[in-house]
């Protein structure tokens, strides 16, 4: 009953400090570790102590699971370099780094625990971050980025912090053998993770019911970390690979009953889970703080040698991202170059018959070739300049694998409680000052986000490409149907006009002016669904008192009651409507 109280009164703090947080433009997740700590003294209020467990083998796969399959693969292989070197190299250069302060910091503490600690607040949180750049208008590219480096540096850290407690434990590690279980982990989470999102994705394509899919759906995280973390690897790696893989496969092999579930389901228990933890951070400070010995290391320089450590982190990654941004260019030129060569290896001279070995090896050169042109003509138009690589330096906030990774130090290590407030205090003022402090930065840089005239232009045109393709099978209009007897032209021309509706109505936004004046402009197609909404309203108006009535039964009513829900969500408008 207890327990039951708590989660609600917790769910009623996260979703009002989410209203409230939008109105403020502050990153929710800063004002609930705020609320958080002040919650914490207040009288009656039990001391909270969470299990590292729960957060890293139950909360993490969910939330990362959520953030994966939401990341385009597609951008997510085009930044891949960039990913990897903040994921990857950064993480481990940080945890070093840190380690190395923390160890010349505290006497006695041997360097395998300060590299520990210094794994554990290595990886940067991408939630608040991100939050805060989708609603000022960040550069995608820019966006994910932080998404893909959140994604992966959690288990770069948790592997080294495997290691680096293996080793302050006693276990002799030798750096051949630790970058020997680096690269088992690794491969092992991406084998298991791989097969975990292929078997799942395709027995989710067999059912034809949402409550069964969704229900594997819940399981997926969990069927790639368990059994990638009882074999030694990185679970956590394995879930972001499950979560891209079925994100990606997604489109072909679901529903769009199933997407769309997916879709509502994941980013409910993304942010009820991703806020709770930054409310627990807040809550746990007191806990924390009385757990702490004086006599070996006092609160104030614990809280100041978290301090020192943040600076530390926050000057590492200013100078690991500078360079970056600059090797971006240089990298930009590589694949001009790489385009031009495999353009010129295609051979357009040479014509084979259709179905020859090398026609097809052919299309599969121009395919490669279309793709790179892409990648490379996105990399031109999305450029990280200056003022993205100081968002990106600036972006470094800790979170929830600081949080729980923190606590499950060993009763053992010297200053336990210390090196837990350490980790906390890097944290609390990552996310408070930094994140607090990056919408102003983001104004002040003036940083360009998307050119939203350019996208729904971008947009009408994928619709008329796709319209085309689909009005061809009105063609041969009987076999695509699979009957033999003739269609009536009447229904062929209904077709063919709906299918068209919805590229004339993403011209005609595409051509509207961005004057508030004429944005707002009674155009036929938006003048269309409003007509249709209101046609609607009045229909459900009319069902609600038959169901007053009680003039039909309750199967039909939840059935009309879907239809008109199905037809108010296509008709809403989206974002390129505003």
């Amino acid at each position: 009953m207890e327990l039951g109280v708590y989660a609600v009164v917790g769910i009623a703090v996260i979703v009002a400090v989410a209203a409230f947080s939008r109105k403020l433009g502050v990153a929710a997740p800063i004002i609930l570790v705020i609320v958080g700590v002040g919650l914490s003294y207040l009288p009656g209020v039990p001391e909270i102590e969470v299990e590292p467990e729960l957060v890293l083998d139950v909360v993490l796969p969910p939330i990362l699971y959520a953030a994966a399959i939401s990341v385009p693969i597609m951008d997510f292989r085009r930044n891949l370099a960039t990913i990897t070197s903040l994921s990857v190299v950064l993480v481990i250069v940080t945890a070093f780094g840190a380690g190395f302060l923390l160890f010349s910091l505290l006497p006695d503490l041997n360097l395998a625990a300060a590299i520990a600690l210094g794994a554990i607040i290595s990886p940067p949180d991408a939630v608040a971050a991100t939050s805060i750049g989708r609603r000022l208008g960040l550069p995608p590219r820019l966006l994910t980025v932080l998404e893909g480096e959140g994604l992966v540096n959690d288990a770069t850290a948790l592997v080294l912090l495997r290691s680096a407690s293996a080793a302050a434990a006693g276990g002799m590690l030798t750096p051949w053998a630790t970058v020997g279980d680096f690269v088992y982990a690794v491969v092992l989470a991406i084998i298991v993770g791989f097969i975990a999102g292929y078997v799942t994705v395709w027995l989710r394509s067999k059912l034809n019911d949402s409550v069964l899919d969704t229900a594997i759906s819940i399981a997926v995280p969990f069927v790639a970390f368990m059994p990638t973390e009882a074999l030694g690897g990185s679970g956590v790696l394995a879930v972001v690979i499950a979560g891209l893989y079925t994100g990606h496969a997604s489109s072909a092999a679901f529903s769009a009953q199933a997407r769309i579930s997916d879709r509502i389901n994941w980013r409910t228990i993304q942010f009820l889970l991703e806020n709770a933890v930054f409310l627990l951070i807040g809550l746990e400070i007191r806990t924390l703080i009385g757990a702490v010995d004086a006599e070996i290391l006092s609160v104030e320089e614990s809280i100041g040698i978290g301090l020192v450590a943040t600076a530390a982190l926050i000057a590492l990654r200013f100078l690991w991202v500078g360079p970056l941004v600059l090797g971006l260019r240089a990298r930009e030129r590589w694949a001009e170059r790489q385009t031009l060569q495999r353009w010129l290896s295609m051979g357009y001279s040479e014509r084979f018959p259709r179905q020859n070995r090398r026609w097809h090896r052919r299309r599969r050169r121009e395919r490669a070739y279309e793709r790179q042109r892409a990648d490379l003509e996105q990399l031109r138009l999305e450029q990280i300049d200056w003022r993205g690589g100081v968002i990106l330096s600036w972006s470094g906030m800790r979170g929830v694998v600081t949080l729980a990774a923190a606590q499950s130090l060993p009763q053992s290590t010297p200053y336990r409680e210390q090196l837990v407030l350490i980790a906390f205090t890097v944290a609390v003022v990552t996310l408070v000052v930094q994140g607090g402090t990056l919408p102003w930065l983001i104004r002040l840089l003036k940083v360009q986000g998307i050119d939203e005239s350019e996208d729904r232009r971008q947009l009408a045109t994928l619709l008329d490409e796709i319209s085309y393709a689909g009005i061809s099978v009105l063609e041969d209009p009987a076999s695509a149907v699979g009957i033999e007897e003739e269609i009536d032209p009447d229904l062929l021309e209904r077709v063919r006009q709906s299918t068209f509706l919805r590229a004339e109505a993403a011209w005609e936004r595409s051509r509207e002016s961005v004057s508030p004046s004429e944005t707002h402009a009674e155009t036929p197609h938006r003048l269309y669904r409003q007509l249709r909404l209101a046609v609607v309203q009045a229909e459900r108006e009319r069902l609600l008192d038959a169901r007053a009535r009680g003039a039909y039964p309750s199967r039909i009513l939840a059935e009309a009651q879907t239809m008109l829900d199905i037809e108010e969500t296509r008709l809403r408008p989206s974002r390129a409507d505003h």
